[in-house]
């Protein structure tokens, strides 16, 4: 429905810095957290890891493999920190899903050394396929090939995930430890992402934005792109972000040169008499960025 009408994806990426991935191959119900396991001494996992990530700014997602899933393996958890200059990703055993919340405490302790299984910091990348078809069915019907096109390539990075928002821009991927969010990706392009992502790059046509800046900021990192400044992952980081009047930002960002650019965006509300998603409602209201100037500073 959103790709026949027309909507745009610039700066839809949800605040995403850190992140809890739960290998789990139960079924996933709507609220995804509802798959974990609740153990005697702790019967309310789902809840208390719902409300652990919360305080500590993480945002906990469900994973699996795409295809059979072997449920005798032994299933793993993930620490990703995406903020920038901190990109990591920690690998860990999961023996029972109530372990997550010994995870947490170590987390919340800055004690993570404690964990005995838990893997030295990495950047390889971990692609995550949106393909929860309770949350939406959407998700499943454009996700599923989406992923079995990156499992093709990819098979070691590559995992399907729960709800991480943004249905109506099914197939949805996102790319971990940056938090690159990319809506709409056909399995055709699939592979494409994962490339350019090795290559320090994005495909800015698919880019819904980065989870680690706020919209206004994807915003102008999308007009920059559009009027020709690099597709770097390393480029295009703001310095300054000024909020004027009228809902209008003026956000400054790096280039790869000497000199900045200099964006400003203004944002306004639609509201669209259409569901948004399979399972969505209407009228809702839209987000939407609006470019008023680019200026290149300094050098």
């Amino acid at each position: 429905m959103a790709l026949q009408r027309g909507d745009a994806m610039i700066a839809t990426a949800p605040p995403a810095a850190r992140w809890l991935l739960i290998e789990s191959a139960n079924a996933w119900p709507r609220q995804a957290l509802g798959a974990l396991q609740p153990a005697p001494e702790e019967p309310a996992v789902s809840s208390e890891v719902a409300r652990r990530c919360g305080e500590l700014g993480y945002r906990p997602v469900l994973i699996r493999r795409h295809g059979r899933v072997d449920r005798a393996a032994v299933r793993r958890y993930a620490l990703v920190d995406c903020r920038p200059g901190h990109e990591s990703v920690r690998w860990g055993e999961l023996p029972t899903d109530a372990y997550l919340l010994n995870v947490l405490e170590a987390v919340a302790t800055n004690s993570l050394n404690a964990l005995p299984d838990l893997q030295p910091p990495t950047q390889e990348p971990i692609y995550l396929v949106c393909t929860h078809g309770r949350h939406d069915a959407c998700c499943a019907v454009r996700g599923r090939p989406v992923a079995a096109a990156l499992a093709g390539a990819y098979p070691d990075r590559t995992w399907e995930c729960s709800h991480i928002g943004g249905d109506r821009f099914a197939g949805n991927v996102v790319v971990l430890p940056h938090a690159l969010f990319y809506g709409q990706v056909p399995p055709s392009r699939a592979v494409e992402v994962a490339k350019h992502h090795a290559e320090g790059r994005v495909v800015p046509d698919l880019l819904r934005g980065s989870g680690i800046y706020p919209p206004a900021v994807q915003a102008a990192q999308h007009y920059a792109r559009l009027a020709g400044h690099s597709d770097s992952l390393t480029a295009l980081r703001p310095t300054q972000v000024q909020q004027l009047a009228n809902q209008h930002y003026k956000v400054t960002l790096t280039t790869t040169s000497a000199t900045a650019v200099v964006i400003e965006v203004s944002v306004h509300f639609d509201t669209v008499d259409a569901r948004l998603t399979c399972a969505g409602k209407a009228p809702v209201q839209v987000r939407r960025f609006d470019l008023h100037g680019i200026d290149v500073v300094g050098g």
